[in-house]
């Protein structure tokens, strides 16, 4: 198995730093908020102590992905394991989401017995107070880092524990208004809490997703890497340009149009060098395959059926059999273009008598290839073959 590079090594190192920091966090507010919720009889204070439950299992969802979404590709996962980051991401969406239907649907539950609806007292306020700054403090953190290692995973987990916070506000505003006397307002507060909770869990959950079943990159970003592209000398358009997120990286796939009799080493350079500037000019691209094509397939005669070399050769043998300059080629090369075989013959500079005999030899190779359809233009060049 390949080793993690050093980058790599550095963005685990720095996912698992902040989850275990905001894990143990979590464990104190969703221990303290549970139980001063019993304590200060507030149920949308114990809802928050639930929420904060879910943040620690987020926090453990998300070191056991980190693990797994840093290592090098392998046999079983040659593009990397970048995919564990996104299912973790979508799995902290389902989490929230789940959540937010246990909430909303006991809270609905006491409006509708009046005889189960707690009455909270001025403890809550203050415990929820608490648990907003922890909260916010957290999320600065995490986000912060997550922009940092560029990490979609952390970010929907820092937007989880902002979802913590604004909920602990919402117990402040709800405990608040039942000890002014309106005893309701406890629970619709908690069903509030309920509502932000599933928001956010749709808000990170969907995209994740979206990139389980390979959606692209976003328009701007798919804009730049065209114009990458087409900043490279020799690349004369490009079609069939294709891109799917790996967690916070990306892959690419392309066609790139060039001039049609360009060498195959010069083609390939170019390649390369699409390959190169896209991988050090877009930050999230990690992976790239480039299909040089030497016209235009989306609008060209397709080249399936035509004869490959082997055959190809054969077919021009048995055409040519009864011209005898045709035998002392010294080169063939072949062009499939617009689905025809066109054909450069090399032949050695003492062949070469005049340009009319040149001219002669041209024709009669062409004419000879009349019955094989498959076939497009000859053109013959005389010189040192070697």
């Amino acid at each position: 198995m390949l080793e993690i590079d050093e980058s790599s090594q550095e963005r685990l190192q720095a996912t698992q730093k902040v989850t275990v920091i905001g894990a143990a966090l979590n464990f104190l507010l969703a221990i303290g908020k549970t139980l001063f919720g019993f304590i200060a009889q507030s149920h949308a204070l114990i809802a928050d102590g639930i929420h904060s439950l879910s943040d620690l299992l987020s926090d453990a969802l998300v070191y056991f992905a980190a693990k797994h979404a840093h290592q090098a590709p392998d046999s079983d996962h040659p593009y990397g394991h970048g995919r564990f980051e996104t299912a973790a991401t979508m799995g902290l969406g389902i989490i929230l989401l789940l959540v937010a239907v246990g909430i909303g649907w006991d809270a609905a539950h006491r409006l509708f017995e009046p005889d189960e609806l707690l009455q909270p007292t001025t403890l809550a306020i203050y415990v929820a107070i608490l648990s907003v700054a922890v909260k916010e403090l957290l999320y600065h953190y995490t986000m912060h880092v997550a922009k940092r290692i560029n990490s979609e995973m952390l970010r929907a987990n820092a937007w989880h524990h902002r979802s913590d916070s604004v909920s602990s506000v919402v117990v402040v505003v709800g405990v608040g208004g039942t000890l002014a006397g309106l005893p309701y307002l406890d629970a619709i507060a908690a069903i509030g809490v309920g509502l932000m909770i599933a928001h956010v869990g749709w808000e990170i959950g969907w995209p994740a997703f979206q990139e389980l079943v390979d959606a692209g990159l976003e328009e701007e970003r798919v804009a730049l890497i065209r114009k990458t592209i087409f900043d490279v000398g020799g690349v004369q358009e490009i079609h069939m340009l294709r891109t799917r997120k790996m967690g916070g990286q990306a892959s690419v796939d392309v066609h790139v149009l060039v001039d049609p009799w360009l060498s195959v080493s010069e083609g390939h350079m170019i390649s390369q060098m699409v390959m190169e500037r896209l991988m050090e000019e877009i930050e999230e691209v990690v992976d790239v395959t480039v299909h040089i094509d030497p016209e235009d397939d989306e609008v060209a005669a397709p080249s399936k059926g035509l004869p490959l070399r082997n055959r190809a050769e054969e077919d021009l043998d048995s055409c040519w059999a009864d011209i005898e300059q045709a035998g002392r080629r010294q080169r063939t090369i072949l062009h499939y273009l617009d689905g025809k075989v066109d054909v450069d013959v090399y032949f050695d500079y003492a062949d070469y008598q005049d340009p009319q005999q040149a001219k002669a030899l041209q024709e009669a190779l062409q004419s000879a290839l009349g019955r094989k359809p498959e076939f497009g233009t000859i053109k013959v060049f005389f010189g040192r073959t070697h």
